[in-house]
C-alpha cells in the first residue's frame, strides 16, 4: 500500500445520508457452491427490493470477472484477491446507503471474515447468507456443465471437487435450496431484513 496518501473524509455522515435517502445501507453476502442457487436468489432478491422502492444492486461473481476482476484466475491467491476486491466494493455501495447483494462462491472462511470485518469497522451491517445445497444436488443440477468437466479433470481448482469449500459456521441466514424454492428463499431473506429494520 502506498504511504504518501491521506484519506479525505466527506462532509456527509452515514446517518445523515441514510436519513436524506430514507434508507440504511448494508451488504447481503450470499455464499455457497456453484449451482447452489446464489445468483438466481440474488437476482430475485434485487428485483423484490427494487419493487419495494429500495436502492439495491447485485454484484455477481461471474459478472465481476468480465471487468473489475478480469485479471484474476482461480488459484487460492487469486480467489483471495477476488473476494478482497468485492468486499471493498460492496462496502462502498453500502456506505452510499445501497443494499449491496453479492453472490460469490467465496469458499474460504477467512476471506468472508475479512469482508465482515471491514464492514464492522465502518459500522456497516453485513448479512451472511449460506445458500446451502449438497454436492450431490449441485452436481445433478450442473447448469453450466462445470462439475462434469471438473470430474473429468478438465477444470482444476474447482470448488467442491478439487478445491475446498469452507461452509459458514454461523451465518445470519441459512437457506437449504434443496428444500426451498427461489420465492421461499427471497421471502426468508426479506423477513430477516424486515425483522432487523433494514426494509
Amino acid at each position: 500500500m502506498a504511504t504518501n496518501i491521506t484519506f479525505h473524509p466527506g462532509s456527509v455522515s452515514v446517518s445523515e445520508r441514510a436519513e436524506l435517502l430514507g434508507q440504511r445501507g448494508l451488504t447481503i453476502w450470499l455464499t455457497g457452491l456453484s449451482a447452489s442457487g446464489k445468483s438466481t436468489i440474488a437476482t430475485a432478491l434485487e428485483q423484490h427490493l427494487l419493487h419495494l422502492k429500495r436502492f439495491a444492486y447485485r454484484l455477481d461473481g461471474d459478472n465481476i470477472r468480465f471487468g473489475l476482476n478480469k485479471d484474476l484466475g482461480f488459484s487460492e491467491k487469486d480467489r483471495n484477491e477476488n473476494i478482497r476486491r468485492i468486499a471493498e466494493v460492496s462496502k462502498l455501495f453500502a456506505d452510499a446507503s445501497a443494499i449491496a447483494i453479492t453472490s460469490f462462491i467465496s469458499p474460504y472462511a477467512a476471506d468472508r471474515q475479512f469482508a465482515r470485518s471491514i464492514h464492522d469497522a465502518s459500522s456497516i451491517p453485513f448479512v451472511e447468507v449460506f445458500v446451502d445445497a449438497p454436492l450431490s444436488v449441485v452436481e445433478q443440477r450442473d447448469p453450466k456443465g462445470l462439475y462434469k468437466k471438473a470430474r473429468a479433470g478438465e477444470i482444476k481448482d474447482f470448488t467442491g471437487i478439487s478445491a475446498p469449500y469452507e461452509a459458514p459456521a454461523s451465518p445470519e441466514i441459512h437457506i437449504p435450496t434443496a428444500d426451498l424454492d427461489v420465492a421461499q428463499s427471497v421471502e426468508l431473506i426479506a423477513k430477516y431484513l424486515q425483522d432487523k429494520g433494514f426494509i
